[in-house]
């Protein structure tokens, strides 16, 4: 029977009325043998992430102060769960251990990672699955690396042996047995590793959302979603500023070249957004897969007469910003031009000035032009390959709309078009870019 892996986020845990939702959709296919439960998010737009309240504690013991008054609105949101479930389960060991270990001085780690492991005993409880603490599974060199080698030994030869298991996201172990979190992506990560260890057939990451969207719903009214999308295509829509999952999540199941499948936990019918390391090009529909941007750049312009005749120039250029520690999103260029895209966050603290000063001095261009105020867009799909015309409605889309293309990138593999545009015309440019591409229903 093929495996799956299903890892539900804190906004599918945040009640007992969420934990019914990921019970009966847990309980509703006998494939989906091992679970990973985030921390409860939130309820409420208002409402505070167990997580958080957990860092607040550690703050404020670190700090001197009381922090029982917010451990006890973290045990009642339990015990809230608990009752409302109807589980007769008792968490108050449990409580009195992680209070104990917090008053002795423990680390900012194990507290934080109490949020998943209680979750984690409620969530086995409520579907009979065994609990697997993730500390005795997962493990961290003493860098603080996590050791995939070793963990997935260790959970192969573990969960061979337990058929249907719930394990706690966000921590591990390292080897003197500490607790040690993910610094990103958390528990997303905790399940990209168990279906890899298993060999999974599809890495299910249930959440309030069904699925990737072609653009960001802020910008484009009710985007369609993404029903497919290469890790390729991922990873270039995530660089220009999608919110799609971290790239740490990706890695251990990309090279196992297994599925993972973005699911709604409040609308499990739809399908979600199938992530795959290699995709067919269906040519006959939409040829692009999505559409993302970041505002606030600047572009520094140099041309250089029969620049490309002196060796070593652009190596001399980039040498400046390495020496200054900024680094650049783009550099294109032309025959006797150059063009480098630089984040304004690198450039604070006068290194704009700088760098100028340095480019003057040291590679004397013939033209040195800064552009602030500058915004990236990129269009994104394998299709845009192996249809003609994908540049011109782009390039037409944009002129129609009155906005004025900067700067142009295309990226060697043809998956992906950037333009560099006006901060001011950054919404637009996406849509419009949309609706040239998807047609209306």
């Amino acid at each position: 029977m093929s495996i799956k892996v299903s890892k539900f986020g804190g906004t599918s845990l945040a009640s007992a009325e969420q934990f019914k939702k990921v019970k009966e959709i847990i309980l509703s296919d006998e494939s989906r043998q091992y679970v990973v439960p985030s921390a409860p998010g939130k309820r409420y737009s208002s409402d505070t992430k167990v997580t958080d309240m957990l860092y607040k504690c550690h703050q404020l013991y670190s700090e001197g102060l009381d922090f029982k008054p917010t451990f006890d609105i973290i045990c009642n949101r339990y015990e809230e769960i608990v009752n409302d479930l109807k589980l007769g389960l008792d968490l108050t060991p449990h409580f009195n251990e992680i209070y104990t270990t917090i008053v002795k001085g423990t680390t900012l780690d194990y507290v934080a990672s109490r949020g998943e492991y209680l979750n984690g005993i409620i969530l086995s409880e409520l579907i009979n699955f065994q609990f697997i603490d993730a500390k005795d599974i997962i493990f961290f060199n003493e860098e603080g690396r996590l050791d995939l080698d070793k963990t997935k030994e260790v959970m192969r030869q573990r969960l061979s042996n337990t058929p249907f298991a719930v394990i706690p996201g966000f921590y591990g172990a390292l080897p003197n047995g500490e607790v040690k979190i993910f610094s990103r992506g958390g528990s997303d990560i905790s399940g990209a590793v168990v279906a890899r260890a298993i060999k999974a057939e599809v890495y299910e990451n249930w959440t309030d959302v069904s699925g990737l969207l072609i653009a960001d719903p802020g910008v484009v009214n009710n985007p369609k979603p993404i029903d497919k999308i290469t890790y390729r295509e991922l990873r270039e829509l995530s660089y220009m500023g999608a919110k799609v999952l971290h790239e740490e999540t990706i890695f251990p199941v990309l090279e196992a070249g297994i599925p993972i499948n973005i699911r709604n936990t409040n609308i499990p019918t739809d399908p979600g957004t199938l992530i795959l390391k290699h995709a067919e090009v269906n040519i006959e529909k939409i040829p692009i897969t999505g559409i993302a941007g970041k505002k606030d750049f600047t572009v520094i312009a140099i041309e250089k007469n029969q620049m490309n005749a002196q060796i070593g120039y652009v190596r001399k250029l980039l040498s400046i910003f390495e020496e200054h520690r900024v680094s650049f999103e783009h550099i294109p260029s032309g025959i006797d031009s150059v063009s480098v895209v630089v984040d304004d966050q690198q450039l604070q603290n006068g290194k704009l000035e700088t760098l100028v000063k340095e480019i003057r001095n040291q590679c004397c261009p013939d033209l040195l032009e800064v552009h602030p105020n500058m915004a990236l867009v990129a269009t994104v799909g394998h299709g845009m390959a192996y249809r003609p015309g994908i540049a011109a409605t782009i390039f037409s889309a944009l002129y129609e709309a009155n906005v004025n293309i900067r700067m142009i990138d295309q990226g060697a593999s043809e998956i992906n078009i950037i333009v560099g545009i006006e901060n001011e015309d950054f919404e637009k440019a996406i849509q419009v870019i949309y609706k040239a591409f998807v047609p209306e229903e």
